[in-house]
């Protein structure tokens, strides 16, 4: 697991959300303003939690499916995944604080 934030498609979703580290999922949308600080947070906390943490992200207009099927309704959403079950939800933009609590809420 590296610092990287990667990008899933519905080929590549279940595959990574399956894993037993947590998985952060931050869905987004190029034209959400709000999205973009998340989205640089999220980046920014993939180096402080490489190793432990997978971080990605969906874009919910290329990937629809995928947001429905999550009941993602607004973006930014961030979900966490363990094992490949929903965890944890974060919606709406909100400082890099509470995005370190839900991953650290999460952590073993």
């Amino acid at each position: 697991m590296s610092g990287a934030v990667a990008d899933l498609t519905a080929d590549t979703f279940d595959q990574t959300i399956a894993q037993d580290a947590p998985v952060l999922v931050d869905f987004w949308s190029e034209f959400c303003s709000p999205c973009v600080a998340v989205g640089q947070a999220v980046t920014e906390l993939a180096e402080q939690f490489a190793g432990r943490v997978v971080m990605t992200k969906v874009d919910v207009v290329a990937q629809p499916e995928l947001a429905a099927r999550f009941n993602v309704g607004s973006v930014p959403t961030l979900l966490v995944f363990k094992g490949g079950s929903p965890v944890g939800r974060l919606a709406g933009a909100r400082p890099k604080t509470h995005i370190v609590r839900l991953i650290e809420s999460h952590l073993d």
